[in-house]
């Protein structure tokens, strides 16, 4: 009795662990947004932003390069082709179009537009994967479209390229579980698929000359911007990964999706108090509708929209 007493005490303390490793994640991806903002006013675009976070996350992670050696060694050239349309999709092409609509709308409605992902993941996953959709998954969908045509009647009230851009980084953001699953089969961990989306979309970077620009152009400025695109790479991309990742072992993956909800409030929250970005009545309902699509979502269909389906592992309830 006392042995059961202990392990139900380890248990459970593990698993707040895991809950405060989940919610810093989640606050560190809020502040994408906000890091993406300052460097836009230091005359960075968002293509170059996104060049920023990724190469300069994938000289970090690099650092991982000599423990999944062996295993980058063992992937076919099917896998390796998948696994660079996750990351060029899933990745860049995400970044770019996130990147975008927050210079374009402000960082709180261009994360509540990357949570329309899971709305984006019902139709590939029907079309792509051949997985049934629920009722309360059209239900839920219908919600998020709403909520995003209410976010959309702000003070300009038209569909401009910001609400565009926001919708195709949730699109983007959706494809990085579809496609991860198309290309792996649940045949690696994490870690290594995290490596290989950062590094491969970094590599293709690294062709082109407006990346060496970027960071010419990074070198003429204050001391400062450096902490803003370490920000970006470090604070915003590969801490919060490795914090997630650390709490689905303590965790199951469905209930750490709902704590994921603290990434949109973290970046509307610091969007409002630094950069001063007000929303109206009628487009803070429009969020809440979404974001509440997206935890609903994560409570009904047992998923989690930052890590997709095929990186879960194993878990005990």
């Amino acid at each position: 009795m006392a042995n059961i007493d202990s392990t139900a005490a380890i248990h459970s303390h593990q698993s707040w662990i895991g809950i405060v490793q989940i919610i810093t994640a989640a606050t560190c991806w809020g502040t994408l947004g906000i890091f993406s903002t300052y460097l836009n006013q230091m005359g960075f675009s968002g293509w170059q932003v996104t060049i920023l976070r990724i190469v300069t996350a994938a000289v970090i992670v690099l650092a991982m390069l000599p423990t999944l050696w062996p295993q980058l060694m063992k992937l076919r050239a099917r896998q390796w082709f998948g696994l660079a349309l996750q990351s060029l999709i899933g990745v860049l092409g995400m970044s770019v179009c996130y990147f975008f609509a927050v210079s374009y709308v402000g960082a709180g409605p261009a994360v509540a537009l990357l949570y329309t992902a899971p709305v984006f993941s019902l139709l590939f996953s029907k079309f792509l994967l051949n997985e049934s959709i629920t009722r309360k998954s059209i239900a839920l969908a219908f919600m998020a479209v709403f909520g995003v045509g209410l976010t959309m009647l702000g003070e300009q009230a038209e569909v401009n390229w910001g609400v565009l851009l926001g919708l195709a980084a949730g699109m983007c953001y959706s494809l990085y579980g579809v496609l991860g699953k198309l290309a792996m089969h649940d045949a690696h961990p994490a870690p290594l698929v995290f490596f290989t989306s950062v590094v491969i979309s970094a590599g293709g970077l690294l062709l082109l000359p407006e990346t060496y620009q970027t960071y010419t152009q990074l070198l003429t400025l204050p001391l400062s911007t450096w902490g803003y695109v370490l920000g970006l790479s470090l604070l915003g991309t590969v801490v919060p990964f490795g914090l997630y990742m650390k709490a689905l072992e303590k965790l199951p993956a469905s209930r750490a999706s709902v704590f994921t909800i603290f990434e949109p409030l973290t970046a509307i929250a610091l969007a409002m108090i630094l950069l001063h970005q007000a929303l109206s009545w009628i487009q803070y309902l429009g969020v809440t509708l979404i974001l509440l699509a997206a935890l609903l979502n994560a409570v009904v269909n047992g998923t989690t929209t930052r890590v997709p389906r095929w990186l879960k592992r194993r878990q005990t309830v």
